[in-house]
């Protein structure tokens, strides 16, 4: 969920593609592009591997929700579109427990190239996720690719305030690792193993970018409003600010209509559809091929459905078009308990 959570098994330079988990998003962040275009696509420029900022003050009271979802571009199933299943988001106060465990599989023109999974755990006072996914054994029959990624963080007054988040990235040629660290809202230390080359051509993340922002595994998790129904339209009326060690992007969700699922094992009911749009703030090359197609695309769509117990929603399903034609991440169990 970095969501995301599109998988995407396209080039732009006749490369193998290549599916990879890990929801920088948003949710499971499967990418099906060339993790080489991918990482050149994502990476933010010559980032210090250890990085303090400011502490800034930030009251939990306040909907500091504008969130983003990595939806990293491309990296994800999410990259891109986690860039991306980084993605869905709104705190609300709303004090609720409940747990989610999830599977995903992740399909190109019906063809299944990922799975992954996610586990979500929400106390009165703190909450946890975790994901993990990987190349389906066709795909690895040309390429592999698996990744990991965990987020924790306290609830105040029904908010998530995130406080730790990592993710991990393997793929044939080299292994990734990201961690940020959060003090209400604000970005307080980060880095990213093996450091990124510095490319004059990225526009740089500030210091001020890294203020009122969410993680990707955060920013997939919404929270809706109120005290009343929470399967409305009113959930896709938000904005996230998302950081994910490397970029600072937007996403805006916009609600679409109401739809009816299936999970094959645990949920059945009502989900709320929106469309989510992708719009990079900093850290990106503005003239690669996977940025310009993300942040034009307005036809990926995703649809959220309930944990039992809270005011919360997650990803059932996300999908959007690709070079190469439709992707699908889509969850075949669905189980939330109260």
């Amino acid at each position: 969920m970095q969501i995301p959570v599109i998988g995407y098994v396209t080039t732009f330079a006749g490369d193998t593609s290549t599916l990879i988990a890990g929801v920088r998003g948003a949710l499971l962040r499967f990418a099906d592009t060339p993790i080489d275009s991918t990482a050149r696509a994502c990476d933010v420029e010559g980032i210090p591997a250890k990085r303090r900022v400011t502490r800034h003050r930030w009251h939990a009271s306040q909907t500091w929700v504008r969130c983003k979802r990595r939806v990293a571009p491309f990296q994800a199933v999410c990259c891109g579109l986690s860039l991306a299943f980084s993605l869905f988001w709104s705190v609300a106060p709303a004090a609720a427990q409940g747990k989610l465990d999830a599977e995903y599989s992740a399909t190109l023109l019906g063809i299944p190239v990922g799975k992954g999974t996610w586990h979500i755990d929400i106390h009165d006072d703190k909450f946890s996720a975790t994901l993990s996914g990987g190349t389906s054994k066709l795909v690895k029959l040309f390429t592999g690719g698996s990744g990991s990624g965990a987020s924790q963080g306290q609830v105040v007054n029904g908010t998530l305030i995130p406080t730790n988040y990592r993710s991990s990235i393997t793929t044939s040629k080299k292994t990734e690792e990201v961690h940020v660290t959060l003090t209400n809202g604000d970005v307080k230390e980060f880095g990213i193993v093996p450091e990124s080359p510095v490319d004059p051509a990225r526009i740089p993340v500030t210091d001020a970018h890294r203020h009122h922002v969410l993680d990707p595994m955060t920013a997939a998790i919404i929270r809706v409003p109120g005290t009343g129904e929470v399967l409305t339209p009113d959930a896709c009326h938000t904005t996230a600010s998302v950081f994910d060690g490397r970029m600072r992007y937007d996403l805006k969700l916009e609600f679409k209509r109401m739809e009816t699922v299936k999970a094959a094992k645990g949920y059945r009911g009502p989900v709320v559809v929106c469309a989510i749009y992708f719009v990079p703030v900093a850290g990106y090359i503005p003239d690669r091929p996977t940025i310009k197609y993300l942040a034009a695309q307005r036809n990926i769509e995703i649809a959220l459905a309930p944990i039992a117990g809270t005011r919360t929603l997650a990803p059932f399903w996300m999908a959007g078009p690709t070079p190469l034609g439709q992707a699908k991440l889509e969850a075949t169990s669905f189980v939330a308990q109260p």
